[in-house]
């Protein structure tokens, strides 16, 4: 199908950074042309009448698994918050509870403009969470929690051993890796380094490695997290991840927040990815990660909003409005500029899961991952002679966003979701809380 966007300005985030005046349009799955009057048929004709072009934002690391638990775990530090709430309730979760969160959250996803994710999913159940990623039309790198620790916090319902978290792990690999026309991809998710038996990691860097296949955890997120880490492997936690293969452009970590200079400089020169989570470190008060020091040395860094229980939402214009503030009180108002925030939300978020050559920007022969933001509200007027970046990062908020494409699909249009049946999920999901809350002992 081909669909012609009208009278648009592009912010295509190319090499040259140019917002172009003018038209776009999509072939199937591919942009096939850019920028002026475009007078090419087309099946489908949209006037976008002035309306922000933009590349579709990527968040490189969300729960989706979680999104049904949202509010449920409120005004806690990490560790309370895994154990006492987040880690029994995600072991309640049956097929058709993990089918409805992955859904709750692709939704919000694409009502504020998000068209890729770095996905963590729970112990079991993965493949209904990537059912409803390949119905809805998502693109996403994503896995099953791997948790093999017998750790006495961690609630029997995720307890799995070794060989099962990997073979389980293997077989969604080999069954939805490069699934829905490539949308779908498959990463080896252990949870982190304390739920984590070394057997495990160390089997998960070698299967990893044969299949060329991303690793995606968390680390040094908090700091009784690493005092855990230190005192059960004598290593900060990335210089464990290091000495046991795992670093480097194939591991995206989330937070890493509270790092030493050994552990900067390993992040840094192995281009291992970070993903940024400010809104979920500043509700857990994990703390602020060293970003305008990491950027500037060279490290690879894009956002994610995290899960909903720890943020409350998975709105990523927060993040970027949130990744700029936070930093201006410690280090002056020019660090982090708006434009360089942008970045980390598209660049830099493709760059993380290896698809910097058509996922991003908006340019001729990528692929047809875009977003439309109107600038029509009251909150982002007068919208003349104002920076287009700014206006993305300090005033736009998730609502502005009128449409959303994946792969050359429209999944949003005019605030409408168009492939999930938004009534239906809604009473759906709120059944299954009610059933996993009372699986659990919460109700």
């Amino acid at each position: 199908m081909r669909i012609l966007f009208k009278n648009a300005k592009i912010v295509t985030m190319n090499r040259a950074r140019e917002i172009v005046a003018g038209d776009l349009l999509v072939d199937g799955a591919l942009i096939v042309a850019l920028g002026g009057a475009i007078e090419q048929p087309a099946d489908q004709v949209i006037d976008l009448q002035g309306d922000l072009l933009i590349p579709g934002l990527i968040q490189t690391h969300i729960h989706l698994c979680q999104t049904l638990f949202r509010g449920q775990a409120d005004d806690l530090e990490l560790l309370d918050w895994l154990k006492l709430k987040i880690w029994p309730l995600e072991g309640g979760h049956d097929p058709e509870s993990l089918y409805d969160s992955a859904l709750l959250g692709i939704g919000e996803l694409f009502l504020g403009g998000t068209t890729t994710i770095v996905d963590m999913e729970t112990v079991h159940h993965t493949e209904h969470a990537f059912e409803a990623i390949l119905s809805a039309g998502l693109r996403a790198l994503a896995g099953k929690v791997m948790m093999d620790d017998c750790n006495p916090d961690i609630p029997p319902s995720l307890r799995e051993t070794t060989e099962v978290s990997l073979q389980e792990s293997v077989d969604l690999y080999e069954k939805y890796h490069g699934q829905g026309n490539g949308r779908l991809e498959v990463a080896f998710t252990p949870r982190f380094v304390i739920s984590c038996t070394d057997t495990l990691l160390k089997e998960v860097s070698q299967v990893a490695h044969a299949k060329n296949a991303f690793v995606h955890t968390h680390a040094s997120e908090n700091r009784a997290e690493i005092q855990v880490v230190e005192s059960t492997r004598g290593l900060r936690n990335i210089v464990y991840l290091d000495k046991i293969g795992l670093t480097g452009p194939k591991l995206i970590l989330a937070h890493c927040i509270w790092l030493d200079e050994a552990e900067k400089q390993i992040l840094i020169q192995s281009k291992t990815r970070i993903s940024h989570c400010p809104s979920s470190n500043l509700k857990l008060a994990s703390g602020i990660a060293p970003i305008p020091e990491m950027l500037q040395r060279g490290a690879e860094i894009s956002l994610g909003a995290d899960g909903a229980p720890c943020n409350n939402n998975l709105d990523v214009f927060r993040e970027m409005r949130h990744a700029a503030l936070i930093q201006k009180p410690l280090h002056g108002p020019t660090v982090m500029p708006a434009q360089r925030v942008f970045e980390l939300a598209t660049l830099g978020g493709a760059r993380a899961i290896g698809h910097e050559a058509d996922l991003g920007s908006l340019e001729v022969g990528k692929k047809a991952d875009l977003a439309v933001v109107s600038l029509q509200g009251l909150h982002t007027w007068p919208n003349e002679h104002v920076d287009l970046y700014s206006q993305l990062v300090y005033q736009a908020t998730s609502s502005d966003v009128r449409l959303t494409m994946v792969d050359g699909q429209i999944v949003m249009k005019d605030r409408q979701l168009l492939t999930i049946d938004v009534p239906r999920l809604k009473a759906s999901s709120s059944r299954s809380l009610k059933r996993v809350m009372a699986r659990v002992g919460l109700i």
